[in-house]
């Protein structure tokens, strides 16, 4: 399950990414920042 959410997370910041692309916002760039923080830790825990 922690995988699933890290993963999940990991792609919801890949879509931030694009989002920051079209606009460029400061709370975009820290919530994907905080996002592929997460995502990479729940999903490479298991290992």
């Amino acid at each position: 399950m922690r995988k699933l959410i890290g993963l999940i997370s990991f792609f919801i910041a890949i879509g931030m990414i694009l989002m920051l692309l079209t606009h460029s916002r400061l709370i975009g760039l820290l919530l994907i920042m905080m996002f592929l923080f997460i995502g990479y830790n729940l999903f490479c825990q298991g290992h």
